[in-house]
């Protein structure tokens, strides 16, 4: 018989404040730069955040609750972009690849145990903020903003050396957070195998 998980109180306030984060990330604004159609945010800095605090399930719940905001209307992207038309154009790619970002995050970093080490940390926001974030986001940047595959991963290059800073910062908060308060480690919410 198939395990569903509950959500309680205290997992629906976590996920609400890392929504919320995501969002608030946004407040700066996106920067296009060399004309790129697709705009450079501070919102994968939340999602590494949301799937190095929360886990894999419950970082993917926070994105998906913001994407959710989001097609109804809200302008909660940066740029105070918001509504279906958000999910036309060639940045579209990147705001889904956050949903399998955050579970990969958290996915590696659930595995370190209730003391997840600094490298696994990195590796796990490398992994997910970035590798699982362009492996969607690259093909349909290409296929919605009309150009080829190896365009779109080349304009992608532009975005590195922010996400590689942002995977860095959101390291040391992840690691700093987790030391000041153990519970923040999403080993700690799993038992014998199975998320409580």
């Amino acid at each position: 018989m198939p395990q569903f998980r509950v959500l309680r109180t205290y997992d629906v306030a976590r996920v609400a404040v890392f929504a919320a984060l995501i969002a608030a990330l946004g407040l700066p604004g996106a920067l296009n730069v060399f004309g790129s159609a697709v705009p450079i945010t501070l919102q994968t800095l939340g999602v590494m955040l949301a799937g190095a605090i929360l886990g894999s399930w419950r970082g993917a719940l926070a994105v998906a609750v913001l994407l959710a905001l989001v097609a109804v209307g809200l302008p909660l992207l940066a740029g105070g972009r918001g509504g279906l038309g958000a999910f036309a154009l060639p940045s579209v790619g990147f705001l889904l690849g956050w949903l399998p970002g955050a579970a990969l995050t958290g996915w590696i970093v659930e595995r370190g145990g209730h003391s997840p080490s600094f490298v696994r940390l990195l590796v796990a926001c490398l992994a997910g903020g970035i590798g699982a974030v362009y492996l969607v986001g690259v093909p349909l940047w290409a296929a919605v903003g009309g150009i080829t595959l190896g365009q779109a991963a080349w304009l992608t290059a532009a975005f590195l050396p922010g996400d590689l800073a942002k995977a860095v910062l959101a390291t040391i908060v992840a690691r700093g957070t987790q030391r000041a308060y153990p519970a923040a480690v999403p080993a700690v919410h799993l038992r014998a195998g199975k998320e409580d």
